[in-house]
């Protein structure tokens, strides 16, 4: 009798044990960090004059980008004005320039006030379940209508007449930007990455920025102008970096 006790015991307590593993390995499984892209630079703003690359509707809320998938949703944001808007990866086989990091229409740059001489903005990767992504599926749905329907020539002038005042006011903005290399937990990891700069490219304009007590950052610059920047982006594209940015007054 004590013996058939002690068994039940024992099953009940084992049986508790397996259900306790199966709720933590699914928590873990449920709270596990998504790894979202992100990334801030320069894009390039669509014209039928640019070569090797398919034509994007004026009137898009398309994008070209290299490593995204087609149909990922992203967020655009206007770094230096704070518009945002969303945005669809349209094809990641375009062939592009690295220093690029998307290629985007004409009426996003118009939608978000962009720049033309320096179309400065941040690109971050929104899952499909995100809230974010349901509260504004809607409205990108409606104003995509909406843009197709509007004639490519007033897109146009809006962006010539809208946008001269703004473009000749920010443009006297002193230029300066530095190229972001990436972010180490070590000071001394952060030395041996620009000695290698230093040694394998003719750039000699690096530095360690101390964010923190465990985050060393690696700049390359500032660069006081963008064919300085581009040539310098494209030198580092060279050693495979991933990922670089340009951040602006840093």
């Amino acid at each position: 009798m004590i013996y058939k006790i002690f068994s039940i015991i024992i099953i009940c307590l084992y049986t508790l044990g397996c259900e306790n593993h199966n709720v933590n390995k699914s928590n873990k499984l449920k709270f596990k960090p998504e790894k979202k892209y992100s990334n801030i630079g320069f894009a390039l703003i669509y014209d039928d004059k640019l070569k090797n690359i398919k034509k994007l509707d004026d009137r898009s809320l398309s994008i070209y980008h290299k490593s995204l998938k087609k149909k990922s949703s992203i967020k655009i944001t206007n770094l230096k004005n704070g518009k945002s808007l969303i945005a669809v990866v349209k094809s990641n086989r375009e062939d592009f320039s690295d220093f690029y990091n998307a290629v985007i229409s004409k009426r996003i740059a118009e939608d978000l006030d962009l720049n033309h001489k320096e179309p400065y903005l941040k690109i971050i990767l929104i899952s499909k379940d995100s809230t974010f992504i349901a509260k504004k599926s809607k409205t990108f749905d409606e104003e995509k209508k909406v843009a197709e329907k509007a004639p490519i020539d007033g897109i146009q002038i809006n962006d010539l007449n809208n946008n001269e005042e703004k473009i000749k006011k920010i443009s006297k903005e002193k230029f300066s930007y530095s190229i972001k290399l990436a972010d180490f937990y070590y000071k001394n990891t952060a030395q041996t990455m620009i000695s290698r700069i230093k040694n394998e490219t003719s750039l000699n304009n690096s530095k360690i920025q101390q964010l923190s007590e465990t985050k060393f950052r690696v700049l390359i610059g500032p660069f006081n102008d963008i064919k300085t920047l581009r040539e310098s982006f494209e030198k580092l594209k060279t050693l495979n970096f991933e990922n670089l940015e340009i951040l602006r007054n840093v």
